[in-house]
């Protein structure tokens, strides 16, 4: 019997990591394949793959949109994909695992060559992760128990006294504002940087990242560069880095001293010189113009953002366009301003209504989805109250053009009603479970259910019924 080793990984390690496992195993054991899957997820990594695992596999593959090690994979063939690969075509990518390259092989004969030629193009046009994509997500990853964790004790702090005053609610901004907030930004930068030049990546982007949350002069207002500003320095960092690693060459007796100090000092330097004179303002600038500009946008203009923002988060379920309305929300949160909440509350509400509306489509409409579909509905349900959009991923895999457009509706419903009703957050994630902190929490769940019921009308609607014969009774 073949066997293939996988390491699954997707950057928040709560949905995306386990559903791919779950397609890998699923699909193996439909091909007479044997599997054994390491997840790495929110929890660190789970079901090892051990020497001896590795030795005996046939092929492995890599579903990860995520830095993962592999120099344990050498000599091994080795197929590279995203996480919704796996999700989607479990069975595809482990026969073309039998057919890909063999990692860290200095060549590959012709005729095999030839004979994968076409497979690999294909392969890398459609499923292969956009390198840059991967740091970003590397990145995100290992900043979002900061940006959760941070939020909902600043939010804490404002639920026992607004202003900070007391000794208990001081304490809580001291975790969650004046540490965990403020450690966010290096260490997305940090872990780009590290995704991209290995560990000597990691100093620099640490501390370009730092460098860009101490703030810079806009007018008479002391801005900082922020998210953006983190993103920029990790991906400068990282490349810099990797450029001086390949360039600088040292007598083998002097090499050690490359990673722990000329690579180092030099990308430091370079990077924090960068920060300070050229990009930092200029990216400042930028972030406080959003943030008068939220600041002033009027009723309708929010409404408007709502509509978008809601869109945005359902459009890929936690993919990059989900992320780019996140942490444009979370970013704006350090504001503390009552406009920055509301767009805040706008994202969590849109992002729980995917699953939660889909969830409920199944319920109602049970004829309209196959018995694995409304077994996912009931996983789905508890993923949306968590605010975890990635639950929806199993329905869009199986029906996209039916499925997202039902949820990008209900979605941007939420988001609008949810910034017409001036619904506040204080924190950044939690769903349900920090609704205690939500400012007119009864109009925000009348949002979110209006949206959800959206969802599934216009799916239900959307979607045939399900042949007899391929329906377990329900």
């Amino acid at each position: 019997m073949p066997k293939v080793v996988a390491i699954t990984a997707c950057p928040t390690g709560i949905a995306h990591t386990f559903m791919a496992e779950e397609g890998l195993k699923k699909a193996a054991k439909e091909l007479g394949y044997e599997v054994k899957v390491e997840t790495q997820g929110a929890a660190g990594a789970e079901n090892v793959l051990s020497a001896a695992d590795i030795a005996d596999a046939d092929a492995v593959i890599i579903a990860a949109d995520k830095a993962v090690e592999l120099d344990r994979f050498k000599g091994k063939k080795m197929l590279e994909t995203s996480v919704s690969s796996a999700i989607k075509d479990a069975k595809s990518l482990i026969e073309a695992s039998m057919q890909a390259d063999v990692y860290g092989s200095p060549s590959v004969k012709e005729d095999y060559l030839d004979r994968v030629q076409e497979i690999k193009a294909d392969r890398k046009a459609k499923s292969k992760t956009p390198a840059a994509y991967k740091h970003l997500m590397n990145g995100v990853s290992n900043m979002l128990p900061l940006v959760i964790a941070g939020g909902i004790f600043i939010a804490i702090s404002f639920a026992i006294n607004i202003d900070g005053k007391t000794p208990l609610s001081q304490a809580f901004l001291n975790i969650g504002g004046n540490s965990a907030f403020k450690l966010f930004v290096p260490i997305l930068a940090a872990f780009i940087s590290q995704s991209i030049a290995d560990r000597p990546g990691f100093a620099p982007g640490l501390v370009g990242g730092w460098i860009g949350t101490q703030g810079f002069m806009y007018g008479d207002q002391n801005a900082s560069a922020g998210y953006l500003g983190g993103i920029i320095a990790g991906f400068l960092a990282g490349y810099i880095t990797l450029g001086l690693k390949k360039a600088i060459r040292l007598p083998r007796t002097l090499e050690g001293l490359k990673p722990i100090l000329i690579l180092p000092l030099l990308s430091v330097g370079i990077i924090g010189f960068l920060m300070i004179y050229v990009l930092g303002r200029p990216i400042a600038a930028l972030m406080q113009a959003m943030t008068n500009g939220l600041t002033s946008m009027g009723a309708s203009g929010s409404i408007g953002l709502g509509l978008l923002l809601g869109a945005m988060i359902a459009f890929d379920m936690g993919g990059p366009v989900n992320k780019v309305a996140y942490f444009f929300a979370v970013g704006l949160l350090g504001a503390k301003t009552t406009e920055s909440q509301v767009i805040m509350a706008a994202v969590m509400g849109a992002g729980m209504v995917p699953p939660l509306g889909l969830a409920l489509a199944t319920f109602l409409r049970k004829r309209k989805f196959y018995q694995e579909e409304r077994d996912a509905g009931k996983a789905a349900l508890v993923l949306g109250l968590c605010f975890i959009t990635e639950g929806a991923i199993p329905f869009a895999s199986n029906d996209p053009f039916r499925v997202i457009p039902s949820i990008m509706v209900g979605s941007a419903v939420t988001g609008a009603l949810t910034m017409l009703f001036k619904v506040t957050s204080p924190a950044p994630h939690g769903g349900i479970f920090v609704f205690w902190l939500i400012g007119h929490v009864w109009a925000y769940v009348l949002a979110i259910l209006i949206g959800a019921i959206i969802t599934a009308v216009i799916v239900s609607m959307l979607k045939k019924t399900v042949d007899a014969e391929h329906m377990a009774e329900a």
